[in-house]
C-alpha cells in the first residue's frame, strides 16, 4: 500500500464506506470522523478487515486537522449526532469526559488489556481516573534530520541539541539554489498546528501563558526571545511560505529531499524512513532543543478514539475501538507493511517487543514521550496542566486567535511585537470574560 498515493486521495473531506456488501438493511453502519494523517489514512485501508469480522459497516469522515477539530467541537457541544466515533486528543477528552460529553471506556474486553497502554497516554485521555479515549498511538516531538547534509556541513547532530546548535546547523544546511531549506517548521495557524510547536518550543525559552493568578503573560521577554528567535531562524533558513505550513507540508517538503532538518511529532519518523521518502536511507533522530534552564520543547500528545455520549452505535464503536487500538491491529500493520510504519506510542508491550525494539527511532520516540511531563512544563510555575496547551475550556478558542496573529507576523504582515500585544489582550480579555481573573 503507497501511503503517498492513499494521501493523495484524501482530500479535505473525504467519505469512505468499508464493506459496502455487508452493509445490508440488518447491518449496522457507524460514522468516524478522523485527521487525514498517515497513520489514519493507513487505518481505512484496513477496515474491510473489521467490516467481514464483524459485519459492522464504516463510514470515514477525513478531515484536515484544524477542521477536524471544529467539527467535532461543534458536534459534541451541540449534541449533533453526526458521528459515533470522534478522533480526538489529550486537550478535550480530560475536558469533555468531565462533562459527561464521551462514553466511558471503563468495560473494555480483557483480551483489549487496557493496562498495556502506556501511563502517559491513559493519564492524558482520562478523567477521574476512567478512560474516556483509546489511544490509537501516541507521540512526543523530536528532531528529524538529513544526516548526509549534516556531515557536509561538517557538523554532528547532539544527542540532546540546543537552540543555538540548532540555528547554527539551518544556516549551515540551507542551500537556496539546491532549493533545500535548513530548518521547517510549522507556522500554520491553529491551536494544534503552529499554536501547539510555538507553546512547546516557549516552555524551553523559559516562557508560559499564564501565571498564577491566571494573568497572560505575552508582555514578558521569554515570549519576544521566543518568536524573536524562530522568526529570525526560519527567515534565515526556512521555506517560503513557512506561515502556512504545517505538518502536512513539512512532511511532504522533507520527503522531497527540501528540508535539512524538521522538529515535529515523533510518528513522522515511519513517514520519512519509509518507501514515501526521497531521503529514507539519511535521516537521524535526535531530542528537542533546549536552552539549558531545564525544559526541552517537546510536547506530549495523542490521537485516540472516543464515543460521543448519546450515539445510537455504542456497542458497535466499543468493537471498532477494540479493534483499531489493539496489539492485533499493531501485528496486522507489521505483517503488511513492517514494524517501523505500525502506530507507535500507545502500547508498553510495543517497546518491549524484540522485533520493534530494532526500529532506528523507537527508542527516541520512547524517550521523548518519557521526558515529557504535562504537570511540570515550565520553568516558572503556571497554574494549567499541559504541554502545548493549557487543559481548560476556554485554550482553544483563545490559542487558535493568539497563533493567527503569531503567523501574521512570521508572514511579515505585522511585528512581533504587535502580535505579542495583541496576544495579551486577547488572552486576558477572554480569561476575564470567563471568570479567571
Amino acid at each position: 500500500m503507497s501511503l503517498k498515493s492513499t494521501l493523495c486521495a484524501a482530500t479535505a473531506l473525504t467519505l469512505v464506506t468499508a464493506g459496502g456488501a455487508f452493509a445490508d438493511a440488518h447491518s449496522a453502519t457507524i460514522t468516524i470522523a478522523t485527521v487525514n494523517n498517515g497513520d489514519m489514512i493507513r487505518m481505512q485501508g484496513y477496515t474491510d478487515q473489521f467490516t467481514a469480522e464483524t459485519g459492522i459497516a464504516v463510514e470515514w469522515v477525513t478531515l484536515e486537522e484544524n477542521v477536524l477539530r471544529q467539527r467535532v467541537t461543534t458536534d459534541i457541544t451541540t449534541n449533533g449526532g453526526q458521528f459515533d466515533i470522534m478522533t480526538i486528543g489529550m486537550y478535550e477528552t480530560p475536558i469533555w469526559g468531565a462533562n459527561g460529553w464521551l462514553v466511558a471506556l471503563d468495560d473494555l474486553s480483557a483480551e483489549y488489556d487496557a493496562a498495556d497502554i502506556l501511563p502517559a497516554m491513559a493519564g492524558g485521555l482520562s478523567y477521574d481516573g476512567t478512560l474516556y479515549a483509546a489511544p490509537f498511538y501516541g507521540e512526543s516531538s523530536m528532531v528529524m534530520y538529513r544526516t548526509d547534509l549534516m556531515e557536509a556541513a561538517g557538523l554532528e547532530m547532539p544527542a540532546a541539541p540546543t537552540w543555538t546548535f540548532i540555528r547554527e546547523a539551518a544556516a549551515a544546511m540551507t542551500d537556496r539554489d539546491a532549493e533545500i531549506n535548513g530548518i521547517c517548521l510549522r507556522g500554520k495557524a491553529g491551536w494544534g498546528e503552529g499554536g501547539a510547536f510555538i507553546t512547546a518550543m516557549s516552555n524551553s525559552f523559559g516562557a508560559r501563558w499564564f501565571d498564577m493568578d491566571w494573568n497572560a503573560q505575552f508582555d514578558t521577554e521569554a515570549w519576544a526571545n521566543t518568536l524573536n528567535f524562530f522568526k529570525g531562524m526560519m527567515d534565515e533558513s526556512g521555506p517560503a511560505g513557512y506561515a502556512t505550513n504545517g505538518f502536512n507540508e513539512n512532511l511532504s517538503l522533507f520527503n522531497q529531499g527540501k528540508c535539512g532538518m524538521w522538529i515535529d511529532a515523533t510518528v513522522a519518523a515511519s513517514f520519512v524512513t519509509g518507501a514515501d521518502s526521497t531521503v529514507a536511507d539519511s535521516v537521524g533522530f535526535a531530542l528537542a532543543p533546549d536552552n539549558g534552564l531545564g525544559k526541552r520543547s517537546n510536547w506530549l500528545w495523542a490521537w485516540a478514539l472516543a464515543i460521543p455520549a448519546g450515539t445510537q452505535q455504542e456497542a458497535e464503536a466499543k468493537q471498532f475501538i477494540e479493534w483499531a487500538t489493539s496489539k492485533d491491529y499493531i501485528e496486522l500493520v507489521a505483517a503488511n507493511e513492517g514494524w517501523a510504519n505500525v502506530p507507535p506510542g500507545a502500547r508498553t508491550s510495543l517497546y518491549e517487543n524484540p522485533n520493534y525494539q530494532s526500529v532506528p527511532f523507537a527508542q527516541m520516540t520512547l524517550d521523548s514521550i518519557l521526558s515529557a511531563d504535562p504537570n511540570d512544563s515550565t520553568v516558572e510555575p503556571s497554574p494549567y496542566v499541559g504541554i502545548q496547551f493549557a487543559a481548560i475550556p476556554e485554550f482553544a478558542g483563545i490559542a487558535s486567535e493568539v497563533s493567527q496573529e503569531f503567523s501574521a507576523a512570521y508572514a511579515g504582515q505585522q511585528t512581533v511585537e504587535e502580535a505579542l500585544a495583541k496576544a495579551q489582550a486577547i488572552t486576558n480579555e477572554a480569561m476575564e470574560a470567563a471568570g479567571y481573573r
